[in-house]
């Protein structure tokens, strides 16, 4: 059983964003304690704000849906998030994509029927340091090619 999914997982998904809006909330409240002293004005207090909401959209649309742990079984994924556990036969995998232009990059399952944690899978994949951006990620381009063997191997 190989961990196919990135270590910085938990990182990315709960300590990056406390620290994200308590940064802001600091800012927010230094803005706020200045306008209360008579040295600024409180329409400051809008960019971090913003900063807040913008944040949170990123957040929630590219991190936290991403799964906790997923390992490589052989013929399946072992697919761990908030601590929903579950084993993904790879024929059951209808689609793999790949988001490489983003930070962290994202891989995308597809199932064919749903799981324990719904019908689409979202994880971070475990990549060293890329100097290319637009390089392929071996473990995507291993798990399409066996995602495919493997459904091939169901029709047949």
């Amino acid at each position: 059983m190989t961990r196919i999914s990135s270590r910085r997982t938990f990182f990315v998904k709960r300590v990056f964003p406390v620290l994200w809006f308590g940064l802001v909330g600091v800012i927010a409240g230094a803005m706020l304690l200045a306008s209360a002293a008579g040295r600024g004005a409180g329409f400051m207090v809008v960019p971090p704000a913003l900063m807040a909401v913008v944040g949170y959209v990123l957040f929630r649309k590219l991190l936290w849906d991403l799964a906790d742990e997923v390992y490589d079984c052989g013929d399946a994924l072992l697919v761990r998030n908030k601590g929903v556990e579950d084993l993904i036969p790879l024929a059951n995998v209808m689609n793999v994509s790949a988001t490489t232009l983003i930070n962290p990059p994202r891989v995308e399952l597809r199932l064919l029927t749903p799981s324990k944690l719904g019908s689409e899978v979202v994880f971070s994949p475990a990549v060293g340091l890329r100097l290319n951006p637009f390089a392929r990620i071996p473990i995507v381009e291993d798990l399409i090619v066996r995602v495919d063997r493997a459904r091939s191997k169901r029709a047949g």
